[in-house]
């Protein structure tokens, strides 16, 4: 049975748990689990970090914690009896783990890495604390640095600052906020600005000399120069270095490391130095050669120096390469340092061009205690220390040091019978009393142990030798007197042994005999003459004599007058000895009583640093004196002890106050002193205000502390002795020493007089004595004192008085004191103290000062724990509240709305005293309880004030709020403001209820209310969903949700305002939107039907909420763009208000409103999710696109809509889009008009007139139009400029004008043009965001782009989507499924202005911009089988599907993609199929011999490639399947119908024979000599392939004439004499220039099958029946022409239409061609989604849009040459001859006006007329006629019959069986069937008919065609029913200029007979006028531009 659990309730998990048992609950090892029931070895719980999962696991998997459980029961919470820092430390590791992976996700290593050590060095240190095992003082270190590992790991991590107290995290809840405010300012403030050190050190470490004439040993002294003064300022440190230049000891890293200690920052400048001195030792000649000698000396090797301010600069850790000098004589050695300091060049010089010093120099800062735990393994290691000379700045009681320094510094010695002067060595000794060398004493620096003498350098021939060598002596104390040190003085021998001989030496005593040491200074020392045998070891035979010349008596003038001499300078650094007589008198002054006086008067001349030496003896002496003659000496003495006390104020030995604290407290003897104290002190006081200087009063006053702590332990010393006696006397006289001290305060003076100034300096030492009446007086006594001392100073003072500032700064001190803490003594002194806070405060005075005082104030006061305040702190807050709570929301309202100062200490004081002031307000307000709140409020005399007051409160919540208040990670400050802020308005909010409603109700002050809510509720630290799990527990464990709660008060608050709600409306609909897309699910159900009420009042007041509307539009569209609201609110938002608006009368206008909102908001979450994509793609695009054409067509927000149409420009900019952002632009320019009408500034545009924007805004298109390469568009915009300047007679922007548009017009002629590949791409599945869901779009690929490209594009775009493999539309399945599907397939588009592309004579280059600008339709196509598959031969049953899609809009447009508006399918039937294939390849082969004939081919390989494709085809079995499949009878029989189509395929096979033949010779002619063998071949394959056709001789009217191509193709000109050209008659053609051989053609794909051309191009049978239908057909030609024409009602199969509409195959088309000798893959059936139909690569597709390419790069043409979509394309079912013959034909032309048949709906709304029956071909067909008349005749020119043929487009080129495309089939060459028919069909006739015009009857037999020819209509044809869109620039206003036909371009009637194969037709019959009436697809009109707002 499970029980629940009473001391078991938290514990760590031991070991994994899997939790595989039933209601288990998984653990990790390490998971903390609080425990709530258990049962038989089992517990029921939950992990901490996921407390809303709970289960069951083993209790032997847990370690139990002892915890303190709060909330006992349901929802109690378990808080672990451990150590806080412990408990902080694993809920910090656990937050750090999780982002410290996020770390290395996010690649920022190196704080990874950093990091990872943090954590590891914490989880040690934890470890450490939780054995438990360390000492008091070593807990504490280790806490102390987990707390600064902690605090920097959260900083870099940008976490929460933790307010901590003694390590330990505060509780906010259990101190004041003003205490809190403190503890995070003081923790920011330390982690900000380090508190510079005022102490430095140096750290030295001598890595090695490098020198190429080293072989010595060397010593290497350092010290610290001061350049300014000229002495040294640190005793020296010594290396000894080995003949390598390397330290003699590496081992004993001490020998080599030092450091210098104790530098002040004033050291720390430019002119203070490191000195290093290297001294050599070895010979005396460094030159000389090796003797016997084996004496060494010690001779100068050279001097380097650097600057310590170097250091400041450079990088601590750098070595040093220091250059070595060496001076020019040595006579300069002692001065080289300085001379190298100036400067001095001419007395120094580099010892060596490579000698060096290499050091390692750091300057380090801090205490040495604290250098000890930062560098710890500096001084592990080991590290020498180099102490200053003298004391450091600060000395510190208990140092002990006693070192005595003596410098060598000069001697001067007589020649002593020599010729050259003697080179002198001096060895120095120290000597104790007895005359025994003291051993270890001589030291020649620190680094090196001291040795039992010392041996100076030696000058060469020298006799006043200057040396300057320190050395010290460290003598222990006691060993000082008698002590003396001794100077030998030897002469070094270079000659011989090199002896050194004793000539003389000097001594000198180190204490003299009165206790005084040697004084400091340099002492002439007398050097007695000596033999070098003569013994020194008896040393009190030369004690007696003098030793200093100072010391000689006059009448010794025989030593006196010696030349010889020897100065030494000695320095005493010592903390027991001194040099000082006078302070020796006064310490003995009972042996010299008469010398007291003097003594006494000459205390305050002594140094501070011998006084504070013997401190505790000097005192002791005062109070003696006092004590037995207090009479006579006792105000000297009284004066001596005001000096020294006030001596321990200064910095240098302040630290010495303890000691005297020490004194005082233990060694203070003086029981009677105290009278004699207060009396003079006394004196002091009353003679202030007389006296003229009060500079020695105020000294007494500056000291009056100490003097009050003897009088006081004076006093209690006798109490002591005496058991209490003469009390009152005591008393008495202090009262009477405080009246003096009022009487003196209570004068009124001017600031800056003298007893003003004493008045302030009494102000500031006065709080110090408080705690020293305490410990005779009650707090009661002490309290009034205080009182009546601070009141009776004079309150009229002026505001700039001094005093002013330093009763504040006593206050201050009081508050703080020891006395203020006591709530006895606060009743009393809380008046005074709030009346000079008040004063201050009120004028804006010591802001500071009054932040600090109030801040003291309310730390003190606090709440007991039931939340009740005792009755003494209740009168305390209410006191407080009542005279500064209105002053302190004045003065937080005026520092906030202060401009901020300059400077960065100012700034950070203002700040400071903001967040003070804050803190005290926040502390004040959290002790107010309800009784406050009701005396507060009752207190405001009139309503005036009541407003006024919470008008003032309401505006300080709003700027407590800001973000900028605190600093960003003080997130524990900003929950407790917040806590306190909405404590505050719930009691506010009664007031303003009661006050304020129904006709007192007071607008200004309800809407600060609402305001103050609504930031609140927004504000980031409240957005609880943003923080972790762990955080957002903490916060909502201790405070709730406190949007929440203020979400209830606002509607609540809503509720009672009735009918004032409409003052709100639409004002507050902004702020309440921004509350309810807070994603907290309670606030937004609370504040969403705030919408409802306020459409309710807004429908009662205007009868509409059309205001509703457009604020909620507004204000989504600029909330959701910062990221706010989700999904999960737009659903909540509909639902919500759908229910409530259920039974209101205005529902249907209700949920009109809310659809239209939330269409928007579901577009809106699109673009802002788009957006957050790194890159521009086609995503963002469209998302902009379908939000701004919302705005324009569904809101009607014109101004959104503009800056959207300029959020999409800048996208298309950034993505290099120019075309689509001058479409885009082009929206905005055409809401404006040629006016004047100013416009006001907006978006980035200046303030100007109507007219100038639109001219700025027409040539940044035009500049993007340029860029885009769509030069036409820019062209149409430079004339509609132009027409603007010619009318404003601006000529010379006019010129301007005309000469840009002359250079687009270049461009076009001059510049390529890449051709783009267009993609429909299908976005399916519930995934995929609002605007691209189940719709399909055709998208302008990018310059380059293949499918596949496209297709990764697309995938990275969408990484989740799923690439369907099949070209099907998919099901309802893929339509709901939850996830993207993309459907990607390439597709053709279909041209509208076909009257350019298929007029003669007009350039390629203006083409190809036709071809692929303003499409609107786009085709594919995909064959399949129907009915049986003859395995024999698949073209019996392939039939194409041809699939159309229509769009919205045309492309290019304001987009790159557009989405589908409509699909149209037709099916092509195999016969259709096979003649478009055959005229695309006659087409090929024309474009390519016209080419080659014009030379613009480079080379002629392509041209024979294609001959060998068709030639070689055509004998492996070629054409010869078509005859096989459609001449046979059977095919016949059972189709009558294709009669006609079966003629024209014949004609076109002959046709294709003929221009073969014509090729071949072509060939002959350019074909170079190495390929002769193949064009043989050819030629021989080219006669089999006739023979197969059956062609013996070629008809009549294929002989007549060879190739004749007059519009670049091979076509006759049928309006011109025929032009007989051999096939070198091209030469002379040279209007194009040659352009290389297009090898890839973009658009060719649209053959068959690959599969099924190879099956064709292998077969080399021939249909046994070919012959016969050949002649069946010619035979019977005119019969079926009779009888089709005459047919009634013919209606043409799917495949007829198909072939009727102007579409040919696409790139696309899906091979279904059956088996064959290759092996293609079998097709599958119709609607099988089977892969090969899918989107794959082109290797893989059955057919592409893209084809491999088997020619050389080299040969590549540019894209725009390659694939041409606007080739003339024929209508199969029309003939086309070469000329319109004589004779009378029997069609006219009214029977084309009413011949068209009717189709049938299901073929689709792109219908031509069907094909009539053909005539023979001596007659002229009805296609003649008909062709006669379309607009493209009229183009031919008769005069073009003498001139050579114009070379054909490159363009034309119709590679389309070039290279194949199926995956068997690599690069042969099929015949002319293997392709399908172009997939494009730009160059089909122009036109359709609209559905609904159809004519049902037949057409009539033929007429005569007429001479005179009429010109058809040449209007540019549009799709019908299709509203215009605004970007195109072909629907602008300005109607393109009439182009006039010249006459020499009439037609007149021909009669000569054809003399070529007929070119393929171009232009379809549906461009005439059909019944009499012009074709109802006009241009569509351009929408009149709307007047735009003034923008």
């Amino acid at each position: 049975m499970w029980i629940p659990t009473e001391n078991e309730k938290y514990g760590v998990v031991l070991a994994s748990f899997r939790g595989t048992v039933q209601h288990g609950l998984p653990l990790e090892i390490g998971d903390t689990v609080q425990i709530l029931e258990k049962c038989e070895g089992w517990y029921r719980g939950f992990i901490l970090k996921n407390p809303n999962v709970k289960g069951i696991f083993p209790s032997s998997y847990i370690h139990l914690k002892n915890a303190h459980v709060k909330n006992k029961g349901q929802f109690e919470t378990v808080i672990p009896v451990e150590d806080s820092v412990i408990t902080e430390m694993t809920s910090t590791l656990r937050d750090w783990g999780a982002m410290w992976k996020q770390l290395y996700v996010k690649n920022e290593g190196d704080l990874f890495h950093r990091l990872w050590h943090v954590m590891n060095e914490i989880l040690d240190l934890r470890r450490q604390v939780l054995v438990g095992h360390l000492t008091h003082d070593r807990m504490r270190d280790v806490k102390q640095h987990i707390t600064a590992r902690l605090d920097w790991g959260n900083e870099q991590l940008g976490l929460d600052l933790v307010p901590r107290r003694e390590f330990s995290m505060v509780d906010p809840d259990e101190i004041s906020v003003t205490e809190l405010y403190r503890l995070m300012e003081h923790r920011h403030r330390k982690k900000e600005t380090a508190a510079p050190a005022s102490t430095h050190h140096l750290f030295v470490h001598m890595k090695s000399l490098m020198s190429a004439n080293l072989g010595e040993e060397l010593e290497v002294f350092f010290h610290i120069y001061d350049g300014r003064e000229n002495r040294p300022l640190s005793e020296r440190f010594f290396v000894k270095l080995n003949k390598g230049g390397l330290p003699k000891s590496p081992e004993k890293t001490e020998r080599q490391c030092t450091l210098f200690v104790d530098l002040g920052s004033s050291d720390l400048r430019k002119d203070v130095y490191i000195v290093v001195h290297i001294i050599r030792i070895g010979r005396m000649g460094a030159g000389e050669k090796k003797n016997l000698c084996s004496v060494q000396y010690r001779r100068p090797f050279g001097c380097a120096v650097v600057s310590i301010a170097d250091l400041l600069t450079a990088d601590s850790k750098d070595d040093h390469l220091l250059k070595v000098y060496a001076c020019n004589t040595e006579s300069e050695w002692y001065q080289i340092h300085e001379n190298i300091i100036k400067k001095a060049n001419s007395r120094y010089n580099l010892s060596g061009s490579n000698t060096g010093l290499a050091v390692a120099l750091q300057l380090l800062h801090g205490d040495i205690d604290q250098l000890r735990r930062e560098y710890m393994v500096l001084f592990a290691r080991g590290v020498s220390i180099t102490r200053k000379l003298g004391f450091s700045d600060v000395i510190m009681p208990g140092e002990m040091r006693n070192d005595l320094y003596i410098t060598l510094e000069k001697g001067e010695f007589e020649k002593g019978g020599k010729s050259v002067a003697r080179n002198v060595e001096i060895t120095v000794y120290v000597l104790d009393i007895d005359g025994q060398i003291l051993k270890s004493h001589v030291a020649a620096g620190s680094g090196e142990p001291g040795g039992d003498d010392y041996h100076s350098l030696v000058l060469y021939h020298n006799n006043s030798p200057r040396w300057a060598e320190q050395i010290k002596l460290p003598i222990p104390v006691d060993m000082f007197r008698g002590s003396h040190v001794r100077f030998e003085f030897r002469h070094c021998s270079t000659k011989d042994k090199g002896e050194k001989k004793l000539f003389g030496y000097s001594f000198v005593p180190l204490m003299q005999e009165d206790g005084r040491t040697l004084p400091d200074g340099t002492h002439e020392l007398i050097i007695h003459k000596c033999e070098e045998n003569t013994s020194l070891a008896d040393c009190s035979r030369y004690l007696k004599l003098p030793f200093s010349k100072a010391n000689l008596p006059s009448n010794n003038q025989t030593l006196k007058g010696t030349k010889e001499s020897f100065w030494i300078t000695s320095f005493l650094c010592s903390t027991k000895l001194t040099q000082n007589g006078d302070m020796l008198d006064l310490l003995k002054w009972r042996a010299h009583p008469e010398r007291i006086n003097d003594s006494l008067s000459k205390l305050k001349e002594i140094d501070g640093s011998e006084i504070v030496k013997f401190l505790q003896d000097t005192l002791d002496t005062l109070f003696g004196i006092l004590d037995e003659s207090s009479q006579r000496y006792g105000l000297k003495v009284f004066d001596s002890l005001v000096h020294i006390i006030n001596l321990l104020q200064d910095s240098k030995f302040q630290h010495f106050k303890p000691v005297m604290d020490t004194y005082i407290e233990s060694h203070f003897a003086g029981a009677l002193s105290y009278r004699d104290l207060i009396k003079v002190l006394k004196w002091y006081v009353d003679r202030i205000v007389d006296a003229e200087h009060q500079d020695h009063i105020q000294q007494v006053l500056k000291a009056s502390e100490y003097i009050f702590k003897y009088i006081i332990q004076s006093r209690r010393l006798f109490s002591l002795a005496t058991g209490g006696q003469n009390e009152e006397e005591f008393r008495v006289c202090i009262h009477e020493l405080f009246m003096s001290i009022r009487f003196f305060l209570s004068q009124e003076n001017k600031g800056t007089s003298p007893v003003a100034q004493t008045q302030a300096v009494f102000l500031r030492t006065f709080p110090a004595v408080y705690g020293e009446l305490l410990k005779i007086f009650t707090v009661r006594e002490v309290a009034d004192f205080v009182r009546e001392t601070l009141g009776c100073l004079p309150t009229t003072v002026h505001a700039d008085c001094p005093l002013e500032a330093v009763k504040l700064q006593c206050i201050a001190k009081t508050v703080e004191s020891q006395l203020y803490i006591n709530p006895e003594s606060r009743c009393i002194l809380l008046p005074v103290v709030l009346r000079v806070l008040q004063a201050h405060m009120q004028e804006q005075r010591d802001l500071v000062m009054c932040a600090r005082i109030l801040t003291s104030m309310l730390s003190l006061i606090k709440k007991e724990e039931n939340g009740t305040a005792e009755p003494v702190v209740s009168k305390e807050v209410e006191l407080i509240v009542e005279s500064l709570l209105g002053v302190l929301l004045r003065t937080i309202l005026e520092i906030s709305n202060r401009p901020q100062p300059a400077g960065p200490a100012m700034r950070l004081q203002f700040q400071d005293v903001t967040g003070e002031f804050v803190a005290c307000l926040l502390a004040l307000l959290r002790q107010m309880s309800d009784r406050h709140y009701q005396q507060l409020l009752q207190a405001f005399s009139s309503k005036d004030n009541l407003r006024d007051f919470l008008l003032q409160i309401f505006t300080v919540f709003r700027i407590l709020i800001r973000p900028e208040m605190f600093p960003k990670d003080w997130t524990v400050m900003r929950l407790v403001t917040n806590n306190v802020i909405i404590t505050t308005v719930l009691y506010l909010s009664d007031a303003l209820r009661k006050n304020f409603l129904n006709d007192k109700f007071d607008y200004k002050v309800w809407d600060s209310y609402f305001y103050l809510s609504v930031i609140f509720i927004n504000q980031p630290c409240l957005q609880l969903e943003s923080f972790s799990p762990s955080k957002r527990k903490k916060i909502l464990e201790k405070y709730g949700d406190m949007r929440v709660m203020m979400g209830c008060e606002i509607f609540s608050m809503w509720q009672n305002l009735g009918e004032h709600k409409l003052n709100f409306i639409p004002a507050m609909i902004g702020p309440f939107l921004e509350v309810t897309l807070v994603p907290q699910p309670d606030l937004r159900n609370v504040m969403i039907p705030i919408f409802h009420d306020m459409m309710d009042w807004e429908q009662r007041r205007s009868g509409n909420f059309k205001q509703v509307e457009a604020k909620l539009i507004d204000k989504l569209d600029s909330l959701m763009s910062d990221g706010k609201g989700d999904e999960t609110y737009r659903e909540l938002f509909n639902s919500i208000l759908l229910k409530k608006i259920e039974r209101e009368t205005w529902r249907e206008s209700g949920i009109s409103l809310i659809a239209t909102v939330t269409r928007l908001m579901e577009r809106l979450l699109d673009y802002r999710d788009c957006m957050k994509l790194g890159e521009v793609d086609g995503k963002k695009i469209g998302c902009t696109v379908s939000l701004l054409n919302f705005y324009k067509t569904e809101l009607n927000k014109e101004e959104m809509y503009i800056r959207y149409i300029h959020k999409l420009y800048d996208l298309h900019l950034k993505a290099q889009n120019y075309t689509e952002a001058s479409y885009t632009l082009l929206l905005y320019d055409e809401l404006l008009e040629w006016s004047d009408r100013p416009l006001r500034e907006f978006l980035n545009y200046p303030m100007q007139s109507e007219w100038q924007r639109k001219e700025y805004l027409h040539l940044t298109i035009v500049q993007n139009f340029d860029r885009g390469k769509c030069w036409e568009n820019g062209i149409i915009l430079c004339r509609e400029l132009a027409d603007q300047y010619e009318s404003y007679y601006d000529y010379r922007n006019l010129s301007k004008m005309r000469m840009m548009e002359a250079s687009l017009y270049d461009k076009i002629m001059d510049q390529q043009r890449l051709e783009p590949e267009f993609f429909r791409v299908g976005f399916y599945g519930k995934k995929f965001p609002f605007f691209l869901r189940n719709k399909e779009f055709v998208c302008r690929g990018h310059d380059y782009e293949r499918l596949e490209a496209f297709q990764q594009r697309m995938l990275n775009e969408f990484p989740h989507a799923i690439a369907m493999q099949h070209v099907n539309q998919p099901d309802q399945t893929i339509y709901q499924a939850d996830a993207q599907y993309l459907q990607i397939y390439a597709v053709t588009p279909i041209p509208e202005s076909q009257d350019v592309l298929q007029r003669d004579g007009v350039p390629d280059n203006i083409k190809s911009f036709y071809k692929f600008n303003h499409i609107w339709r786009f085709r594919y196509d995909r064959p399949f089988h129907k009915g049986t598959k003859d395995k024999e031969n698949e073209f019996k049953s392939l039939w194409v599907e041809r699939t159309t899609l229509t769009l919205v809009q045309s492309l290019p447009g304001i987009s790159r993609w557009f989405e589908v508006d409509k699909r149209e399918l037709v099916e092509v039937s195999p016969l259709e199929n096979a003649i478009e294939v055959i005229e695309n390849k006659n087409l090929q082969l024309r474009t390519l011999i016209t080419q080659c004939q014009s030379r613009q081919m480079q080379n002629i390989n392509p041209l024979t490639m294609c001959l060998n494709g068709v030639i070689d085809a055509a004998v492996n079995g070629g054409l010869a399947r078509y005859q096989e499949a459609f001449f046979v009878k059977d095919y016949i029989m059972n189709h009558p119908e294709d009669g006609e189509k079966i003629g024209r395929l014949r004609e076109l096979m002959f046709e294709q024979a003929h221009i073969l033949e014509y090729g071949l010779a072509v060939h002959e002619k350019f074909v170079p000599q190495d390929m002769r063998p193949l064009h043989k071949k050819l030629v021989d394959q080219f006669h089999l392939m006739k023979s197969s056709l059956g062609i013996q001789e070629f008809p009549a009217y294929v002989r007549a004439s060879p190739v004749h191509f007059t519009n670049g193709s091979p076509r006759t000109c049928r309006n011109s004499v025929p032009n007989i050209i051999s096939p070198d008659g091209g030469r002379g053609v040279a209007r194009r220039r040659p352009l290389s051989y297009p090898a890839v053609n973009r658009y060719s794909s649209s053959s068959l099958s690959s599969q099924a051309s190879n099956e064709v191009s292998n077969i080399t049978g021939q249909s046994e029946s070919s012959d016969e239908v050949f002649n069946m057909q010619e035979n019977a030609s005119i019969p079926w022409s009779h009888k089709n024409s005459t047919h009634s009602g013919l209606k043409p199969s799917p495949s007829t239409s198909s072939l009727s509409s102007n579409h040919s195959a696409s790139p696309n088309v899906t091979s279904s061609a059956p088996s064959s000798a290759r092996g293609s893959p079998q097709m599958a059936e119709k609607h099988k989604h089977s892969r090969e139909n899918a989107c794959l690569s082109p290797r893989e597709r059955p057919v592409s849009a893209i084809f491999p390419n088997p020619l050389d790069p080299a040969q590549r043409a540019p894209a725009h040459q390659i694939g041409d979509t606007t080739l003339p394309r024929s209508d199969p079912n029309l003939s086309a001859p070469d000329k319109v013959r004589p004779t009378p034909s029997s069609w006219s032309l009214d029977s084309v006006k009413v011949g068209a048949p009717s189709f049938s709906d299901s073929v689709g709304k792109l219908l031509c007329p069907p094909v009539p029956p053909r005539p023979p071909y001596s007659a002229g067909s009805s296609a003649k006629s008909m062709r006669s008349q379309s607009p493209v005749s009229m183009s031919r020119s008769p005069q073009k019959t003498t001139v050579p043929p114009f070379t054909p487009s490159p363009t034309e080129c119709q590679s389309t069986s070039l290279v194949s495309n199926s995956p068997v089939l690599s690069g042969s060459y099929s015949s002319g069937i293997s392709s399908l028919s172009r997939c494009s069909v730009s160059e089909a006739s122009g036109t359709e008919l609209p559905a609904g015009d159809h004519p049902s009857h037949p057409l009539p037999p033929p007429t005569t065609l007429p001479n005179s020819v009429s010109s058809s209509s040449d209007e540019p044809i549009r799709r019908e029913n299709k509203t215009p869109p605004p970007y195109s620039v072909y629907e602008r206003n300005n109607p393109r200029r009439p182009v006039p036909l010249p006459h020499s371009l009439s037609i007149p009637p021909q009669t000569d007979p054809p003399a070529l194969p007929p070119k393929p037709h171009q232009l379809r019959t549906g461009s005439m006028k059909l019944d009499g009436t012009s074709d109802p697809r006009v241009p569509r009109p351009r929408p009149l531009p709307r007047k735009v707002s003034q923008l």
